[in-house]
């Protein structure tokens, strides 16, 4: 079992399902148990359990497949050891909520008329960018340290860029970005539209929750985008009607 409150801990949980690939416990070639029996075995949550997965795709031991769950493809990593643990990107995001909900809410009291035509420019990009990925991220990027910016807080302009340059390290996030763009995740208009309108009417309340509430709808696309277990319950529930049939002729 992982250790709670530890640094890491989704890179534990890699390291102890990797340990189990090694040994042979989960053989190449076979699924891996499902979230929800990892999570109980570890005994975490199956959103560190994700993370987990996250990191063991990325060092090459499982494939991921929507139709039929997490395969085993590998008994040892590429290149001899795992890659690089940043911070885990559920655990990231789950700080940026907190943080940035609070540098929003801190901005709403401080912005400037400046800032504000800034940020609009910003949110003009993101539109205009359309299907292309790289460009929306980059104004999305910029518009979130605008809003640190506009705190006039030191401290939390460097607290809000570190995060952003977290997810800019971590191989992890990064394979993550890739499958959240193949799903169709992109950063939304709308909701960074209702936090420019609680900053231009001064009102901290609701740019904090504006910043929440975005923020929240991330993290919930970014873990539907990885959804694998629908996927093995629909499959499951195909091959069960496929067997009751044949049994019945």
């Amino acid at each position: 079992m992982a250790r709670k409150g530890s640094t890491r801990l989704y890179a534990q949980v890699a390291a102890g399902i990797a340990a189990r690939i090694t040994s042979g416990e989960y053989p190449v070639g076979r699924r891996l148990p499902s979230e929800r029996e990892l999570a109980q075995v570890f005994g975490v949550s199956r959103p560190s359990i994700r993370e987990a997965i996250i990191a063991l795709e990325v060092d090459g031991l499982v494939d991921v497949r929507m139709s039929s769950g997490v395969h085993v493809i590998a008994s040892e990593p590429q290149g001899g050891k795992a890659a690089m643990t940043g911070v885990g990107p559920f655990e990231l995001l789950e700080a940026r909520r907190a943080i940035e909900a609070e540098a929003c809410a801190l901005a709403a009291t401080r912005v400037t008329d400046d800032d504000l035509a800034g940020l609009r420019a910003l949110l003009d990009e993101m539109s205009a960018a359309g299907p292309d990925y790289v460009t929306a991220e980059e104004a999305d990027h910029r518009f979130h340290l605008a809003i640190a910016d506009a705190t006039r807080n030191s401290a939390m302009t460097a607290a809000v860029q570190s995060m952003w340059e977290a997810k800019a390290r971590s191989p992890q996030y990064r394979l993550l970005s890739r499958k959240a763009h193949e799903a169709g995740v992109f950063p939304r208009i709308d909701e960074h539209a209702a936090i420019l309108d609680a900053l231009t009417t001064r009102d901290p309340n609701a740019a904090r929750e504006a910043m929440r509430v975005h923020l929240t709808r991330v993290l919930d696309s970014l873990l539907q985008a990885t959804e694998v277990e629908e996927a093995e319950r629909l499959r499951e529930q195909v091959e069960a009607r496929r067997r009751m049939f044949a049994a019945a002729r």
